[in-house]
C-alpha cells in the first residue's frame, strides 16, 4: 500500500503530521465530497429531501456497516453515539435472575457508566494481570449462572491491546450470558466478524478509524435475540411505523432499528459513508498491514532510543496501532509537538500516537526526532 496512493486524499496531511486516528480520523476528500452534496440536496429540495434521498442514505450506510462486520442489514442500528447505543441496549435486557454485568478494568469508562448507577444490577470490574490486556480467565471467574452480560473491548483503548473475542463468547455462552463488544477503537483498522467470534452485540462507530467523524454510532444485535428484547430507552426512529405519528401506541421495527432513538446527524451520515468507500476499497487486512508496518518502525524507534511503552515493547499481533509511551509530562509534551505541527495525544502517564494507513515512516521518523527533543 504505497503511501501516496492516499496521502493526497486528506487535506490535514499537507498541514500536519497526524497521528492521533484513535481520537479523530483524518477527514477525506470523499466524506467532504458526500457532505457538500447533502448540503445542496439540502438547498435543493429542503425537507423534501427526507423521503426521496436521505432515508435511502440511512439503509446505504446500514448496509456498508453490515458487511464490514459480517452481519446482515437487519441487524444494524445507527445511533448517536456509543453512550445512546448503550442506554438502549441496556433497557432491553432483563436483570431480575440475571443481575451481575462483567466488564474490565482496562474498558473505557462508557461501558461501566451504562450499569454502574443501575440498583438492579450487580457490576463486576476483572483487573488486568499485566496492565496490557485481560487474560479471558479472569472473566471465566467472574461469569457464573447469574451473569446477564460480559461487555468490554475488542482494542482497549490506553493499551492497544486486541482482545480475542471468541474464547469471551464462548465464556458467556457457557454460563447462558451474552456477550457485547465495544468495537469503537478497532473498526476500521482490525477486521471483525461478528459470525466467526459469535457475537451476541457490538457498538462501534465513524469518529475513529472508519474517518466519518462525529455524532454517529453503529449497534449490531444478533438477529435471533432482536424478537425478544423490547428497549424502555426508545425514540421515534425505532416505531414500527414511525410515520403514522401515534402518540398512544409504541410498536417497535421488527429489526435491530428498533434500538434507534431519534433523527441521526446527516452530515455525520454522509461524511460516514466517505469513509467507509476508503475503508472498504482498501480492506481491512490491508490496513492491519500497513499500520502493523508503521506501528513497528515506531517501537523499533523508541526502543533504540530507550523509552518505555505500555505492552510489548516489540511486535506482538496482540497490538494494534495504539502505542503508548510513558511520559513524566504527556500534556506538555503533546503541546510542545502541536508548536511543530505534529498531532498526538495524552492519556495520564502516557503520551498517546495512533498511526493509520494514510500516515508515511517519515511521519513516525519526524515524530521521533520531535519526542526525543523533548524532555520525557
Amino acid at each position: 500500500m504505497p503511501d501516496h496512493d492516499w496521502r493526497a486524499e486528506f487535506p490535514i496531511l499537507e498541514r500536519k503530521t497526524y497521528l492521533n486516528s484513535c481520537s479523530l480520523g483524518a477527514l477525506s476528500r470523499r466524506a467532504l465530497a458526500r457532505v457538500a452534496a447533502f448540503h445542496e440536496e439540502w438547498h435543493q429540495y429542503g425537507a423534501a429531501a427526507w423521503y426521496d434521498i436521505w432515508m435511502a442514505r440511512l439503509a446505504a450506510l446500514r448496509a456498508r456497516v453490515a458487511i464490514l462486520l459480517n452481519a446482515r442489514t437487519e441487524e444494524v442500528a445507527l445511533t448517536a453515539s456509543i453512550s445512546a447505543g448503550l442506554a438502549a441496549l441496556a433497557s432491553a435486557l432483563d436483570y431480575r435472575a440475571r443481575p451481575r454485568v462483567v466488564v474490565a478494568e482496562l474498558d473505557f469508562p462508557t461501558l461501566a457508566y451504562a450499569w454502574i448507577n443501575r440498583p438492579d444490577v450487580e457490576l463486576v470490574m476483572v483487573p488486568s494481570d499485566d496492565g496490557f490486556t485481560i487474560d479471558p480467565v479472569r472473566f471465566a471467574a467472574a461469569v457464573d449462572e447469574r451473569t446477564s452480560l460480559i461487555a468490554t473491548s475488542h482494542v482497549f483503548f490506553t493499551t492497544g491491546a486486541i482482545q480475542p473475542l471468541r474464547p469471551l463468547a464462548e465464556i458467556a455462552h457457557r454460563h447462558g450470558a451474552l456477550l457485547l463488544v465495544d468495537a469503537y477503537q478497532s473498526a476500521g483498522q482490525v477486521p471483525i466478524d461478528v459470525r466467526a467470534d459469535d457475537l451476541d452485540f457490538l457498538l462501534t462507530g465513524p469518529l475513529k478509524w472508519l474517518l466519518g467523524g462525529p455524532g454517529l454510532a453503529y449497534l449490531y444485535v444478533r438477529e435471533s435475540l432482536i424478537p425478544e428484547l423490547h428497549p424502555t430507552v426508545t425514540g421515534w426512529f425505532a416505531a414500527r411505523d414511525q410515520f403514522a405519528f401515534d402518540i398512544a401506541s409504541f410498536e417497535p421495527k421488527d429489526d435491530a432499528r428498533r434500538f434507534e432513538l431519534g433523527t441521526p446527524a446527516l452530515p455525520t451520515v454522509h461524511s460516514a459513508l466517505g469513509g467507509q468507500e476508503l475503508i472498504d476499497k482498501l480492506g481491512v487486512n490491508s490496513i492491519l498491514a500497513r499500520n502493523a508496518t508503521l506501528t513497528d518502525h515506531l517501537l523499533d524507534g523508541l526502543a533504540d532510543a530507550g523509552l518505555r511503552v505500555r505492552g510489548p515493547a516489540t511486535h506482538d499481533e496482540r497490538r494494534s496501532a495504539i502505542v503508548m509511551i510513558e511520559h513524566r509530562e504527556p500534556a506538555a509534551a503533546v503541546a510542545a509537538m502541536a508548536r511543530q505541527d505534529i498531532i498526538v495525544d495524552a492519556r495520564p502517564g502516557y503520551l498517546r500516537v495512533s498511526p493509520h494507513f494514510y500516515n508515511s515512516i517519515e511521519d513516525v521518523d519526524r515524530f521521533m526526532t520531535a519526542l526525543l527533543g523533548v524532555p520525557a
